[in-house]
């Protein structure tokens, strides 16, 4: 159902854009009754800060309201498309403006894509006031932004928004006659508002875009779920390749693997293909799962690893993507041990903290005869030539460090069999004559 209209088209999620704090939708443990920041929009005040949070949560109506409300003239740039000429030009203007003392706001969307020299170029001017800036970012600004420019603002985190408050801002949408689709007189089936609830998964503008596209398709006044179905289409993944949605999706698929739980591995692998993810990341992160959480407790299970990303190469995405899969449950459900992880770390700790140790000259080789009559080699007792190819009491560390010991097997999977193995010979080592002091 389309609105006829002479006017240019406008989309919903803009027509509806808040005019004014109260229109303002979610966000109310900053911007609620008695909040600090809503006190100081209210009192026409503001201060530098960076709004991070997923799209469609008001970063960029909160930042035009602050404008608005400060009465202060406004420079937005977007960091996809702007470099540090456009940055100077609009410092050049803020200067100007300051001469007569008129606010300058400096909004950047997608703060977290400028680089350090970009961000250096506006610090000074954030420090001496000339701009007050408002940053928006999806990324977390502790990894994204300079300490620097970090210390001169205050980061505000803005949640998805809650069913109440989508809820309201449909019902706003269908009767709002000037603004809205209020003057279609549509009516919003049940099950066709929750699926529109859970399709724009906290996103606002998202939801705003698929209510519009639903009215295209309703039929008699009414959008049923049908209608919102056309509408959404394939569901899309709440992902981002190289943001923070990435990482917990990751992060999820690790701890499920770790906490051999195969049915959630799956699960959150899944969630990462159908948001665009690399299964080949996925694949990467399953030879460090074999080598950090598995180790020696089962040694299968970074060779199957290894096969399933040779098999992804070799017979491409569909079935590659299974031999993953495969890997990730057998990880899943394989005997865990991070004796290796632990022996590993603790040896570098060791390494960074003592002395560079001489190699002892039974450890040295000797290819010249000046380095055997310098004792080079002397007295080493080759392995192959001991019983059961051992030789105990042999010492293969510093004499400082000859009571060290990194690597504790533990009593699973293969790993209880070198455990008893290690026993075994430290009881040889222990008994016997020959041991080297």
């Amino acid at each position: 159902m389309n609105q006829q209209s002479s006017k240019p088209y406008t989309p919903l999620a803009a027509r509806l854009r808040p005019q004014n704090v109260d229109e303002y939708v979610g966000q109310e443990h900053i911007l609620g009754e008695g909040k600090p920041l809503r006190k100081m929009l209210l009192a026409g005040q503001c201060h530098s800060m960076v709004l991070w949070g997923p799209p469609g949560t008001g970063k960029t109506t909160l930042a035009q309201l602050i404008a608005q409300y400060t009465e202060a003239s406004v420079i937005q740039l977007s960091a996809v498309t702007s470099g540090v000429k456009d940055v100077r030009a609009a410092m050049e203007k803020a200067t100007q403006d300051a001469r007569y003392h008129k606010r300058t706001i400096l909004f950047i969307d997608e703060i977290h894509r400028f680089n350090k020299s970009q961000q250096d170029a506006f610090l000074p001017f954030v420090e001496d006031g000339t701009v007050t800036l408002i940053g928006a970012t999806t990324e977390n600004p502790s990894f994204e932004l300079n300490k620097a420019l970090l210390s001169r603002v205050r980061v505000y985190i803005l949640q998805s928004l809650h069913e109440e408050a989508l809820s309201g801002l449909l019902d706003r949408a269908l009767s709002d006659v000037d603004r809205g689709l209020g003057s279609l007189s549509l009516s919003l089936e049940d099950d066709a508002r929750t699926a529109l609830l859970v399709a724009c998964a906290g996103d606002a503008r998202r939801l705003l875009f698929y209510l519009e596209l639903a009215c295209d398709f309703a039929e008699n006044n009414t959008i049923s779920l049908s209608e919102v179905e056309a509408a959404v289409g394939q569901k899309i993944a709440a992902y981002d390749k190289q943001g923070d949605a990435f990482y917990d999706l990751i992060s999820a698929f690790h701890k499920s693997v770790r906490g051999s739980d195969p049915d959630a591995a799956l699960y959150w692998y899944v969630r990462i293909l159908n948001g665009g993810g690399d299964p080949l990341y996925v694949a990467r992160r399953l030879l460090a799962i074999a080598s950090e959480d598995i180790g020696n407790a089962d040694p299968r299970a970074i060779q199957l690893s290894l096969n399933a990303w040779d098999t992804y190469h070799r017979v491409g995405p569909a079935e590659g993507e299974r031999a993953i899969a495969q890997a990730a449950i057998y990880c899943a459900l394989a005997a865990k041990s991070n004796a290796v992880y632990k022996a590993f770390n603790e040896a570098k700790a060791i390494v960074s903290k003592c002395p560079d140790y001489p190699v002892p000259n039974h450890l040295r080789n000797a290819p010249t005869s000046l380095m055997k009559d310098q004792g080079f080699g002397k007295s080493y007792r080759y392995a192959h030539d001991e019983a059961n190819a051992f030789a105990a009491g042999e010492c293969y560390l510093p004499p400082e460090l000859s009571e060290l010991r990194l690597y504790h097997p533990n009593e699973r999977g293969l790993e209880k069999t070198l455990k008893a193995k290690r026993d075994y010979l430290d009881e040889l080592n222990r008994n016997s004559s020959l041991k080297r002091n």
